[in-house]
């Protein structure tokens, strides 16, 4: 998963076609629980492309966006957001799961 290096590639990014942004911290234990089935995840939602974005290198992103709970996820297309996964709950690849096909539909 490619790592949002700045607010100018955030802007580029969200332009495109079905884009999921993940908000994550190193420090957070509920991040780390969903590493081991991101790769598979993505994978098997190869039309989406994914981005890790650091929820302490863009706090002023994750404000903007109303993201105050990690891990989350926010769908683009076309600049437009398709969806939100967003609380700080831990969660499960079949609730993720559930989230992206719901950005399909």
């Amino acid at each position: 998963m490619e790592k949002l290096q700045s607010m100018d590639q955030y802007n580029e990014v969200i332009q495109k076609e079905n884009v999921i942004l993940m908000f994550s911290a190193d420090w957070c234990p509920d991040c780390r629980f969903i590493d081991p089935f991101l790769p598979e995840l993505q994978a098997e939602n190869d039309k989406f492309t994914f981005f890790y974005v650091d929820r302490d290198q863009f706090i002023d992103l994750c404000a903007e966006l109303n993201v105050f709970g990690i891990p989350s996820f926010v769908g683009f297309s076309k600049g437009q957001e398709t969806g939100r996964y967003v609380n700080k709950d831990r969660k499960t690849k079949e609730q993720i799961q559930e989230f992206i096909d719901g950005l399909s539909s």
